[in-house]
């Protein structure tokens, strides 16, 4: 018996089978991080690579369990690296998105392989890398085409890595693509993680993409709808790249009533990009020589209201 299976057989024996345990955190970590935010998630994503020492070994090692016990493993992984992301830990959700996608491949998991990619491209663009997301999205595709709402966030991926590389037509045509493949409708070929790829989402990606280009105008109004629609916490993204966009706009008004609206609740969210998006929009308003006083003023409110946190760690490398 190896290290790892005896391990594995011990936590059975004193806290019950891995896959019932493995897929209730997942459920928990889901939970938390559309209730409250990928921080409030952090102390199950601690208590988890406690419980799953299997979730931080080298990726290329043997984890010793069968496919159910490694798709269960692969599926908490995934959500790890996601939570880990949103939260700004960089660093460590490239780790997580690394083991995860070793385990899925390892059980033949070509859904959630297929979703680690498509986390882990996010990630690549976040980090400025749009050529490594590119090619992390590419890995996607199979043999066969893809489900309508797969293959709607694999366009929205390559729309915004295209965007960062400069390509304004060809970005703009990616992320129409991905919102006519979305009216396609969802089919039994997609996998069950996509459920929460809906219209909201595809509208504030649309306005983020257009935002990333400079079409601030057209931005807007996408933006706002999908900021005001009832949704997940992650979702408060959008209503930060509202700001963005408003600020860009020179929409002084418009960002003070916004500003209004947000400052008092800034210190809870729990999304790590949002607040870096915040505290960049922020910036960009105080740094306007042609935006008004109260503009100005309520920019420097903003900023006081943000939750401190230490400087994201962008030193993942791909």
């Amino acid at each position: 018996m190896t290290g790892e299976t005896h391990r594995a057989r011990a936590r059975e024996e004193e806290h019950g089978p891995l896959v019932p345990l493995a897929l209730d955190t997942v459920r928990r970590l889901l939970a938390l991080d559309a209730g409250h935010g990928a921080r409030a998630a952090l102390p199950v994503v601690r208590e988890a690579l406690r419980r799953f020492p299997e979730l931080s070994a080298d990726p290329a090692g043997p984890p010793g369990h069968d496919s159910d016990e490694l798709a269960a493993l692969a599926e908490l992984c995934e959500v790890i690296g996601w939570i880990l992301f949103d939260a700004g830990r960089y660093r460590a959700a490239h780790h997580a998105n690394l083991r995860a996608l070793a385990l899925a491949e390892r059980c033949g998991d070509r859904a959630t392989a297929r979703l680690v990619l498509l986390n882990h491209s996010m990630l690549q663009t976040q980090l400025d890398r749009p050529r490594a997301a590119l090619a992390s999205v590419a890995r996607v595709a199979g043999p066969r085409a893809l489900p309508a709402l797969v293959d709607s966030l694999v366009l929205v991926r390559r729309a915004h890595a295209a965007a960062l590389l400069g390509g304004g037509a060809r970005a703009a045509r990616l992320i129409r693509r991905a919102r006519s493949r979305f009216l396609d409708g969802a089919s039994p070929a997609d996998p069950p993680w996509a459920w929460w790829i809906d219209r909201t989402e595809l509208l504030g990606h649309h306005g983020w993409v257009l935002a990333r280009l400079g079409e601030f105008g057209a931005a807007v109004p996408l933006l706002h709808e999908a900021a005001t629609a009832p949704g997940p916490s992650y979702r408060h993204l959008f209503t930060a790249e509202l700001l963005a966009a408003l600020a860009g706009a020179g929409a002084w008004r418009e960002a003070e009533d916004l500003i209004a609206d947000l400052a008092p609740r800034a210190a809870a969210i729990g999304s790590a990009r949002t607040t870096e998006t915040l505290g960049r929009a922020a910036a960009h308003l105080l740094g306007r020589a042609d935006a008004p006083p109260n503009a100005r003023a309520a920019a420097a409110f903003l900023r006081e209201s943000l939750p401190a946190r230490p400087a994201p760690d962008r030193r993942a490398r791909s």
